[in-house]
Order: structure tokens, then C-alpha cells, then sequence
């Protein structure tokens, strides 16, 4: 069952994370994104300790998918730096998984 990543970004507003989302799936990028939050994040930037409330966006995809997927969430995040990290999807339902490929053709 090769070839489905799980990526994970976050965004500082629920609105803007939705945005993406919808942005990513239209795009076909991913077949679902859910938009989680709000969460603590804790975290050092530019020397210091920091803490933020942010959203998290969990993205399903394909490998093949993963590059324009990136580019677009580089374009489109309000970050810096976005957090942008996929991780192989090692085992899923068939039926999930056919679809995910299915809706990012």
C-alpha cells in the first residue's frame, strides 16, 4: 500500500486554514483535508521560546501529488517557514486509499 502520505501543516487562524484546505482539494492536490484545533504549539523562532494557538491541517495524498502540493502550500501559507511534513501512509483500507488516488488524478 505504497505510495499515500499523511501531510501535516498548521496556520495561525481557522479561517485561513480552511481556506487552504479548500484551496488544496479543489486544486486536487489532496482528497480531504481536516482543519484540527485549536492546539498549543511551543516552539523556538529567531533565538527565542515561543508559543502560538494554531490549526492544524491534516492532508491526504499521494506521493506523486507531494511536490505541487508543497509549492502550493508555500504559496499560499502565511509563514515564513510553514511546518510541511509528509509522512507514508504504511497501511489503510483499500477502499480509502483507491479513493485518495482516485480524487488527485
Amino acid at each position: 500500500m505504497a505510495g499515500y502520505v499523511q501531510v501535516l501543516t498548521t496556520v495561525d487562524d481557522e479561517e485561513k486554514g480552511v481556506a487552504l484546505a479548500q484551496g488544496i482539494v479543489e486544486a486536487r492536490l489532496a482528497a480531504c483535508v481536516q482543519v484540527v484545533g485549536p492546539i498549543t504549539s511551543v516552539y523556538r523562532w529567531e533565538g527565542a521560546v515561543e508559543q502560538a494557538r494554531e490549526w492544524q491541517l491534516l492532508i491526504k495524498t499521494t506521493c506523486d501529488r507531494f511536490g505541487e502540493l508543497e509549492a502550493y502550500i508555500k504559496a499560499n501559507h502565511g509563514y515564513d517557514t510553514p511546518e510541511i511534513i509528509a509522512t507514508p501512509i504504511v497501511a489503510g483500507s483499500a477502499e480509502y486509499l483507491s479513493w485518495i488516488g482516485a480524487e488527485t488524478r
